[in-house]
């Protein structure tokens, strides 16, 4: 087999025989071309439509949950169903007291504020938040810094700005070092973000003011409670073995009836991404499995069209016979011949799909957000030309068994 494969007289009959019928062998070949592209496509389209969906959620953990107080649905100890109530930092410290797995968390508190800076205001949200709220969803820093534990644990009086509040309030000069009134109340800007991603928690950090979670509640007479609690779980755990602790802070600190499972709202991001990545997994075996049926036929018109070649040069393999030609050697022509028309066809169909995969991935490209990966890897790309050669050659099997049986005195004789 080797020698035939550095054999250039055996390069030549192999062009000649697939020349023979240039149809057929074209129609063979187009069948391979298209059944390796599309596998090859569908495999690095399934990525870059994962890609796509999870760069809204860039910097954004995906172990995250949280919790909001809920109306209460039972009557308890003289309290009737309906009541409102609110979490507060009695709820917070139990629960990072009581909780081996909690890792990262931050109090939430939420204000509708009235933003000014000498002439100029503007209404956005404001936000009490700890230091960790800067880990849980990661911010692109455009100047200064965001706040840390420091600034909650001293009550300072510092603000972090969104991009679209800074260009709103300030234009183009500097807002870190400034004051704003928020409210009423003037706090000094220590620095300017951003986000990447689409999601949020609490509103978006661009048109957002944010504030340490106790100088908030100070200034605006909150006392110790707060609207929500953020928090993420250790690695090896999710967000849902921390929801037990927290039920319980809350019952021990508020009139709630431990059956009221409806008085707190909880929301675990974690099981959200466990749900794309399922739909993603069943897109991609999806991918796999249309892209290995078009393999499959192209792979069936393989064997089809060298079965017809060994019909056709039965009286050719009779004299190879006659005068000394071994049966590897019959074999090793059949195959390479196969080989041949799979290598060259798969490698088009491959490079076909990369191009497509890089128009698609120039036009989904998005400068904020970056790219949504359709792409198709080195290995994959070997994975998928190995399986195609594999196959092709095994589709070639048979023809050339056929004609490795052919006997001389029979071929001779044949018409």
């Amino acid at each position: 087999m080797l020698s035939h494969l550095i054999d250039i007289e055996n390069w030549r009959e192999i062009g000649a025989t697939l020349s023979r019928n240039k149809t057929r062998t074209f129609l063979t070949a187009f069948g391979i071309f298209w059944g390796t592209a599309m596998l090859a496509m569908l495999m690095g389209g399934a990525s870059g439509l994962r890609g796509m969906l999870m760069r809204n959620f860039d910097g954004f953990a995906t172990n995250m949950g949280g919790c909001f107080a809920n109306r209460t649905t039972k009557a308890y100890h003289g309290f009737n169903k309906g009541m409102q109530w609110r979490l507060d930092d009695r709820d917070v410290d139990f629960t990072r007291r009581a909780c081996p797995v909690l890792d990262l968390s931050t109090k939430m508190t939420f204000e509708m504020g009235t933003i000014k800076y000498g002439t100029k205001s503007t209404a956005r949200q404001v936000l009490g938040v700890e230091g960790d709220y800067f880990k849980v969803q990661l911010p692109v820093i455009d100047a200064g810094r965001v706040i840390n534990a420091s600034d909650d644990a001293q009550i300072k009086k510092v603000a972090v700005i969104g991009r679209n509040v800074a260009a709103e309030l300030f234009g183009q000069e500097e807002a870190v070092g400034q004051y704003i009134a928020v409210n009423g109340v003037y706090f000094k800007v220590v620095g300017v973000v951003g986000q990447t991603s689409e999601a949020s928690i609490g509103g978006k950090m661009d048109d957002s003011v944010i504030l340490p979670s106790t100088t908030l509640r100070r200034a605006y007479n909150k006392g110790i409670e707060i609207d929500g609690f953020i928090y993420t779980a250790k690695p090896g755990h999710t967000p849902k073995e921390i929801e037990p602790i927290i039920r319980k802070a809350a019952t021990t600190n508020h009139p709630l009836d431990p059956d009221d499972t409806n008085a707190i709202a909880f929301m675990d991001i974690s099981e959200n991404f466990k749900m794309v990545e399922n739909l993603f997994t069943g897109i991609s075996l999806l991918a796999f499995f249309v892209g290995i049926g078009t393999l499959l036929a192209g792979i069936i018109g393989i064997g089809n069209i060298m079965w017809i070649i060994v019909k056709e040069r039965t009286q050719e393999i009779g004299i190879r016979r006659a005068i000394g030609a071994k049966p590897r050697n019959i074999i090793a022509q059949i195959l390479s011949e196969s080989m041949t028309l799979t290598a060259i066809a798969g490698l088009a169909g491959i490079s076909f799909a990369v191009l497509v995969l890089t128009v698609a991935e120039k036009l989904t490209y998005d400068p904020a957000l970056g790219s949504a990966h359709f792409q198709l890897s080195f290995a994959k790309a070997v994975w998928i030309m190995a399986v195609f050669l594999i196959l092709g050659t095994a589709a070639g099997i048979i023809p050339a068994i056929k004609a490795m049986r052919i006997k001389p005195i029979e071929a001779l004789n044949d018409k």
